[in-house]
């Protein structure tokens, strides 16, 4: 593939509408009409991963991340209302999280939007997300561009230089041996 004269989106966004439980999630998460929302992480980053290591079967998602952005209100027990209200609708393992308290955990400085708490996010590929707008068009969300998930790099990110965090998730992941094709800049 050469990577100077392709639309990362375009080919991103055939691949989601081929996808039938992708594109069924997507449409359930924008039924929420949640504030600054996407569907990031693996959802679309495994996505890519596949496509390019040629396999037939998508690799199963361990969550479904949905994330988004309400500082009116941060209680955890919204995402998990959220969250039941997913499930009932749709069985899949999903994860809500309002990034406007995310900081608290993380130990930065109060997020500005979904964007934002994902550039903090500890690897490049992993900071992106899609999401469907009320035109049903997807539009992406990606601090760092897509261009990375198509190198098959697994970047620390340089906001976020814990490589014991790093590290660990490379482990527990398990994504050198799902991708064997990936590669670690650290």
């Amino acid at each position: 593939m050469d990577t100077a004269e392709v639309n990362y989106e375009a080919l991103i966004t055939s691949w989601i509408e081929a996808d039938a439980t992708r594109y069924a999630a997507l449409t359930l998460a924008s039924d929420l009409r949640l504030n600054d929302w996407c569907l990031s992480a693996g959802f679309l980053r495994n996505l890519v991963w596949d496509n390019l290591h040629q396999k037939h079967k998508p690799t199963p998602l361990n969550d479904l991340d949905l994330v988004y952005f309400d500082p009116r209100n941060v209680s955890p027990e919204v995402d998990f209302a959220l969250e039941r209200q997913l499930k009932s609708r749709l069985a899949l393992p999903w994860s809500v999280k309002n990034q406007a308290r995310m900081h608290v955990q993380n130990s930065d400085h109060p997020y500005l939007s979904t964007a934002d708490a994902m550039s903090y996010w500890p690897e490049v590929e992993t900071a992106v997300g899609v999401k469907l707008t009320k035109d049903s068009k997807l539009a992406f969300v990606a601090p760092f561009g897509l261009d990375a998930l198509f190198t098959r790099t697994i970047t620390i990110n340089p906001k976020r230089k814990k490589p014991e965090v790093f590290a660990k998730r490379l482990q527990s992941k398990h994504w050198l041996r799902i991708w064997p094709e990936l590669c670690v800049i650290s």
